[in-house]
């Protein structure tokens, strides 16, 4: 599990008149942005190998991002983006795997054969999950999204060794927690619908992984997630 909770002064997002750090200076740097649900897989695996002082945290304001982030440190011009030995890394799946595997801590993936082989179908089908509710956001929302949670109930319940995807906590528990934390807050709010009613293992779940300092930390204010949401997905509609 993850070592002692380490409280964190965030440090103030950079907008479009901010100087760039420097770059390839030897510090490795997780250029992340505090609302973002794939920059927050980043950050939540950099705080459960317990890397808070050896990863610092750029955080960017994506609405008046600075030019010099596209030009200078990552084309793709999206977050996450990991500066670590005179390189560029991306992409939130790929920088769990890569933190893992590039840094001390514990490790965020089993051993076990059976275990390994649910967390590769677990983490191949986290998009299709992300998609199937995105898309009922823009229709009619729990009639079509409850399959996904249902999904997800499912595998909760393959392994009887704790309460997580896998048993014990894992990157797959990463990969998802972002876009549960959002679409249960939305979904309860807007539609009125609990994704944890008649899912007790995904209620479990949350509940577990809400007690996780290295998760709570990189939690988005609710309110902040349903003023978002309604601003992107109403206004389609």
């Amino acid at each position: 599990m993850a070592p002692p909770a380490v409280v964190e002064n965030l440090p103030p997002s950079l907008n479009s008149s901010a100087e760039q750090p420097p770059l390839f200076d030897g510090t490795t740097r997780l250029y992340t942005c505090y609302t973002c649900p794939f920059a927050q897989r980043a950050w939540i695996t950099r705080n459960c190998k317990g890397l808070q002082d050896k990863i610092k945290l750029v955080p960017l304001n994506l609405q008046d991002r600075p030019a010099w982030y596209k030009e200078k440190v990552y084309p793709m011009n999206k977050v996450p983006a990991l500066e670590h030995n005179g390189k560029i890394v991306g992409e939130s799946l790929d920088l769990i795997k890569y933190v893992d595997s590039n840094f001390e801590g514990p490790s965020l993936f089993p051993d076990d054969p059976e275990k390994r082989k649910l967390g590769r179908e677990l983490w191949s089908h986290v998009d299709e999950f992300m998609k199937i509710v995105y898309t009922s956001f823009k229709g009619e929302g729990p009639k079509e999204c409850g399959s996904a949670f249902d999904h997800l109930e499912s595998a909760l319940g393959k392994f009887e060794d704790g309460p997580f995807f896998l048993g014990q906590f894992s990157g797959v528990d990463i990969a998802y927690i972002p876009f549960v934390e959002r679409f249960q807050v939305y979904l309860s709010e807007v539609w009125k619908y609990d994704i944890t009613a008649g899912r007790p293992k995904l209620a479990a779940w949350i509940e577990e992984m809400n007690k996780i300092d290295a998760y709570k930390q990189t939690k988005t204010d609710p309110i902040e997630l349903v003023e978002y949401y309604k601003m992107r997905f109403t206004a389609q509609q």
